[in-house]
């Protein structure tokens, strides 16, 4: 395990805005391109939001500001609310992020899966499970302000348990906020003791800081930081993962 607190790298220039892609019987996908002059095909970040039904605005933030640093980032509104959880809607997303990457500018092969909170649970294990389909496994994954001691609806196995059995086949990374009162850090620590390769990253900040917001408890949403500690722990994030994907 590798604990780190990564330095705040300077905000790079601002992406273009979002545009929206249809993933699955008219499921939404919200597109972020890195800035324009990239050169590419640029790695490419699936991001995952939490257990809150249709949040892919939530992740908006830290999905701009992770595209800003040369990545193609996509972000599907998904439903935990489904019969079955949710299962059908992430791998639906999964597989054409790997089709759609080439037209966007992406390369499949450097496909970064991620995910926040629930979301992270089901990235993690995707990416951990023996079942995968290799045409599947993404090149790395990133949980971020997640629990992995239950059952996954993706893959009905159970990260924590999965990894202490077998090594992971991908590189982990593993991000949390040590002042996190709604998914406690102990958590992630928990995995990163048995996936010792992990890379385990704790930055000072809430269940909704490390993503770049701040819950409103009037909106009864995580809507985009204002803060500038807030903002710093976001950008950390963004950082972290596009050293997942390879870049600096």
């Amino acid at each position: 395990m590798t604990s780190a607190r990564p330095e705040t790298p300077a905000t790079p220039e601002a992406p273009e805005a979002a545009e929206v892609v249809h993933y699955a019987d008219g499921r939404p996908m919200d597109v972020h391109r890195p800035p324009a002059g990239t050169a590419g095909p640029v790695p490419v970040v699936l991001l995952w939001h939490g257990r809150g039904p249709d949040e892919r605005d939530v992740l908006r933030p830290l999905a701009q500001e992770a595209a800003g640093r040369g990545l193609l980032v996509l972000v599907p509104d998904w439903r935990s609310d489904r019969a079955d959880a949710g299962r059908a809607e992430l791998l639906a997303s999964l597989a054409h992020a790997r089709r759609a990457a080439p037209a966007l500018g992406g390369d499949p092969d450097r496909l970064v899966l991620a995910g926040w909170s629930l979301g992270g649970r089901e990235a993690v294990a995707v990416a951990v499970s023996p079942a995968t389909p290799a045409e599947l496994r993404p090149a790395a994954a990133v949980g971020i302000s997640s629990s992995y001691s239950r059952p996954a609806a993706t893959t009905g196995e159970v990260p924590l348990d999965v990894l202490a059995e077998r090594p992971s086949p991908v590189p982990l990374w593993l991000v949390h906020g040590t002042a996190d009162e709604v998914v406690g850090p102990e958590h992630t620590r928990k995995l990163s003791e048995v996936a010792t390769t992990a890379r385990l990253h704790e930055l000072p900040t809430d269940h909704a800081g490390v993503v770049m917001t701040e819950y409103d408890p009037a909106a009864n949403r995580c809507l985009p930081a204002t803060t500038a500690g807030t903002l710093d722990a976001g950008r950390r994030t963004a950082a972290i993962l596009a050293q997942a994907a390879g870049l600096s």
